[in-house]
């Protein structure tokens, strides 16, 4: 009998390990900045056409190489890392493994030029799938620049999984910006299509901040900085009134890697407890300094996850130094309850307004609640008189002391039995019609046994979704031209995004236009939205967009139906009229669905006579 078990060649070899390392352009991407950085270069830049597909270019002016390590660094397992097993547990640069180059050219056309600043020529290397077409030396630039061209050329069912250009380009983008916040020292660029997204200057890790997700950062920021002998915190994180649904702006940084922990991020948003609500983000970017040997990066694939020997004192400690950062920027409350520590900086700097301040902290007089004595003066006579003169007041005593009582008893006549010109009567509820609100959060209407209480903000929910559902399936969303167009500048991700969804806003109304590098113009929105602030109102869909996707499975069209129709709802707190609380009863069992909104949760419930009757013991 044969032997079965025999060793892959070693293309099939690179090819299932890029099932590992290359998962999409992003991966690729990320690969070639951290041999770019481990390279010791000061500049790099970026060439990306097609979302990735077609190329991904890194251009950097670092060491170069001979002509011997280009070569070997398309084999396997080749690398200047790691000499002796010890050597993984004090890791300090990205790539170590020695698979990154061989995996990429198992499934990609690369073409690479090298040189080192000494020699007088490079080396150029072409591989197509695995294969060397070419080795020669050439004249170039000092550093390395690789070229990754036709990705997933020789394996179609891997290109046919890869997601349209707008969302790869977003993968882009986040695996960008993701290195360059590690090394703000270092000059980035990013052109797609020939078209410059990001041109980043070397400079404070604030400023590269700001250069990446733009100026309104800039008063958002505070820093953070813990030093202990275990590890070493430093960063910056967001004023808790800027979070967001979204995650997505929450960076992590250990020893400069960027890594996914949501234990780690459970610490940072524990430490704003109380000063955000539960379902939000804060933004952080945060960089753990900490000795490799008290870490283990080698524990996945994409080396995005890492394990701590000591996590609870890593939490605690982030923790601690997030709420520290948070109460040295004023934003915790404060023990001096006579001032408003807040406010206090800016009353220094306008001298006018300290006599206010002093005025006002004078007062420290703590009033309770106020309420009204009766007047008990008097009471002595109560005793008085002589005995046997105790007795009840009569009956005929009693009347006349109510009709006494009447006559300072202010009486508003009701409108129920006022006629109106045809002389009919018209009988309403006491909340003004048969049909009321509660609170301004719910509507109760009459029903021939009962009564229906609805959620006002569920109904409209459930009422604008399959409207929308409708309007995107038809392309006929009418609009209402802005009286002034707002001009909105947007992150890079988000502008992907917005390009992304440009065609489906379209079919809705939005009225959108691109403006500038990154910068849109909103002329018209939805005809039925009833909004004052457009530009709030188009920000706010793409974050509630961002968060349906990061939370749920749905198609482009199923989730932007949602989105807006979870940002244009009447919210709870809102005072409807009796016209319209009729309108929105009547559409919603207009709806295919009229018993759920979008999200899941009951637009009514039914209290029918015998329900009510529960609530009073009736047998």
């Amino acid at each position: 009998m044969n032997d079965l078990i025999q060793l892959l060649p070693d293309a099939i070899a690179n090819q299932i390990a890029a099932g590992e390392v290359v998962q999409r352009p992003a991966s690729v991407l990320k690969e070639l900045l951290e041999n770019a950085i481990d390279a010791n270069c000061t500049q790099i830049n970026v060439v990306v056409k097609d979302a990735g597909k077609a190329l991904i270019q890194v251009v950097d002016d670092g060491l170069g190489m001979s002509v011997t390590d280009a070569r070997m660094s398309f084999e396997r397992h080749a690398t200047s890392k790691i000499k002796k097993s010890d050597d993984l547990f004090s890791i300090r640069t990205f790539g170590f493994r020695g698979e990154a180059l061989a995996s990429i050219a198992a499934v990609a056309q690369v073409e690479m030029r090298t040189k080192r600043a000494g020699d007088e020529l490079g080396t150029l290397i072409c591989i197509d799938g695995s294969e060397v077409k070419k080795q020669e030396p050439l004249a170039c630039q000092d550093g390395t620049s690789i070229a990754v061209k036709n990705l997933f050329f020789n394996v179609p069912a891997r290109r046919n999984f890869l997601k349209s250009n707008p969302v790869e380009m977003r993968h882009l983008v986040e695996e960008f910006q993701r290195v360059a916040l590690a090394y703000p020292e270092i000059s980035f660029s990013l052109y797609q299509n020939d078209m410059q997204l990001f041109n980043l200057q070397p400079g404070k890790l604030s400023k590269r901040i700001i250069g990446i997700f733009g100026n309104p950062y800039k008063e958002q920021l505070m820093v953070c900085q813990e030093d202990t002998p275990l590890i070493r915190i430093k960063g910056y994180i967001g004023k808790p009134e800027t979070s967001k649904k979204t995650r997505g702006e929450q960076y992590f940084f250990v020893n400069n890697r960027y890594i996914k922990s949501n234990y780690l991020h459970h610490a940072v948003s524990s430490a704003y407890q109380g000063l955000m609500a539960q379902d939000q983000h804060p933004f952080y970017v945060l960089f753990l300094e900490i000795d490799p040997k008290h870490i283990d990066i080698n524990v996945h694939p994409t080396k995005t996850e890492i394990k701590f020997d000591d996590e609870r004192t890593v939490y605690g400690l982030l923790r601690s130094s997030v709420k520290q950062a948070l109460g040295a920027h004023h934003i915790v409350p404060t023990l001096d309850f006579s001032l408003d520590v807040n406010f206090t900086d800016n009353w220094r700097k306008d001298e006018s307004k300290k006599q206010d301040v002093q005025a006002e902290n004078s007062y420290k007089t703590y009033n309770s609640p106020a309420f009204t004595k009766k007047d008990i003066s008097g009471w002595e006579r109560l005793f008085e008189g002589k005995p046997g003169d105790e007795r009840l007041p009569s009956e005929e005593e009693m009347l006349a002391e109510r009709e006494a009582a009447a006559k300072e008893t202010l009486t508003f006549e009701s409108k129920a039995n006022a006629q109106d010109p045809t002389g009919v009567a018209h009988k309403e509820s006491p909340g003004g019609g048969t049909t009321f609100q509660i609170e301004s959060r719910y509507i109760v209407t009459q029903m021939s046994s009962g009564l229906l209480i609805f959620d006002q903000q569920a109904l409209h929910e459930r009422v604008l979704y399959e409207r929308y559902q409708r309007q995107l399936n038809q392309s006929k969303g009418s609009s209402q031209q802005c009286l002034f167009p707002q001009q909105i500048g947007l992150s890079p991700s988000d502008f992907t995004l917005f390009m992304d969804l440009k065609e489906e806003l379209s079919s809705l109304g939005f009225l959108v236009s691109v403006f500038g590098q990154q910068t849109v113009v909103i002329n018209g929105v939805p005809a039925d939205i009833t909004i004052t602030n457009e530009k709030a109102l188009f920000e706010g869909l793409l974050d509630q967009f961002k968060h349906f996707k990061s939370e749920l499975s749905l198609d482009k069209r199923e989730n932007l139906a949602r989105s807006l129709a979870k940002r244009s709802s009447i919210k709870k707190g809102v005072k409807l009229s009796q016209g319209e609380m009729e309108s929105l009863v009547g559409q919603l069992f207009a709806c295919q669905n009229p018993n759920y909104s979008p999200t899941g949760n009951k637009t009514f419930v039914q209290l029918d006579i015998n329900k009510i009757d529960s609530f009073f013991n009736h047998s």
